[in-house]
């Protein structure tokens, strides 16, 4: 393929990402009007949904060894695990409006990382789209209202923003030597065994709606994630982190529409600036170099 169709087939892979996480958060919203679940289980589910995804379909491009042999997806693995425990403490502690806004700096720190580490270029439409897509976001949440002030938890959602940057850097990096299928179950496999630890504090009954939309969720995110993974293969790390602040504007929207929440003046400004800071970087006419 010539590379402005790499690229666009990045973009489409991208965006199908947003799409399946768009999906997996409101339906977990829906969760909680069926039943109260500990978010720990329903982390377990989504990684197992993702291993089961990967050992059926992709049962000759899948290599489990690799996962414990290979230093760097295991690390891949690891981090990935930490930032989604990290993320759910951030936002039990900060919210979801101010460590939604955090965690997503990783678009920042991602870009720069990508740089230093594999040489990619920080272009000036990626800086303005950046900067414009994180405000639209502060102001879609209104992450920094209400008195908000800083403590160690900011500390701990910045660690999770930089370790999140590197893993889609990592990602990057593993495309020259791993099938996607064991990328993305790397982040599972870890995963799993992290979150399985605080799920096994906290047991309890489950009806069988709350497993079916538990399940649907997690094929959602687990659709999300492996697309999001393939999509590195074409796209610089900048551009597609930008493409993914797209998911909170989806989650706002479905909340207008499933949830009967309505837009304030401010959040209509943000869902803009999200808009146009997506659309700088992804709309041009040369592919990327990476």
């Amino acid at each position: 393929m010539p590379p402005a169709s790499h690229h666009a087939r990045g973009v489409v892979f991208m965006l199908i990402s947003t799409a399946g996480f768009i999906a997996n958060v409101l339906l977990i919203r829906a969760l909680g009007q069926v039943q109260s679940v500990n978010v720990w289980l329903v982390s377990c589910a989504r990684f197992v949904v993702g291993l089961v995804l990967v050992a059926t379909v992709y049962r000759h491009g899948f290599q489990p060894a690799n996962l414990v042999r290979h230093r760097r997806l295991a690390l891949r693995g690891i981090i990935g695990g930490l930032t989604v425990c990290g993320y759910y403490v951030t936002i039990v502690h900060l919210g979801a409006g101010r460590a939604s806004f955090i965690n997503n700096t990783y678009v920042i720190f991602g870009a720069l990382l990508a740089v230093v580490l594999i040489g990619e270029r920080f272009r000036p439409a990626l800086a303005v789209g950046g900067v414009a897509a994180l405000a639209g976001l502060a102001l879609l949440t209104n992450a920094f209202g209400h008195g908000a002030h800083a403590s160690l938890y900011d500390l701990l959602a910045v660690a999770v923003a930089l370790g999140s940057g590197y893993m889609v850097v990592t990602i990057r990096q593993l495309h020259a030597t791993e099938h996607t299928s064991t990328i993305f179950a790397s982040q599972c496999a870890y995963g799993l065994v992290l979150c399985a630890v605080p799920a096994a504090f906290h047991p309890g009954p489950v009806s069988a709606v709350a497993w079916a939309v538990i399940l649907l969720a997690g094929i959602c995110s687990a659709v999300g994630q492996i697309t999001m993974t393939f999509a590195f293969r074409d796209l610089p790390v900048a551009e597609g982190s930008l493409l993914q602040m797209l998911v909170p504007l989806g989650i706002a929207g479905g909340g207008l529409l499933f949830f009967s929440e309505h837009f304030s003046p401010r959040e209509l400004a943000g869902a803009a600036l999200i808009l146009a800071g997506t659309a700088l970087p992804a709309l041009r006419r040369t592919p990327p170099t990476g």
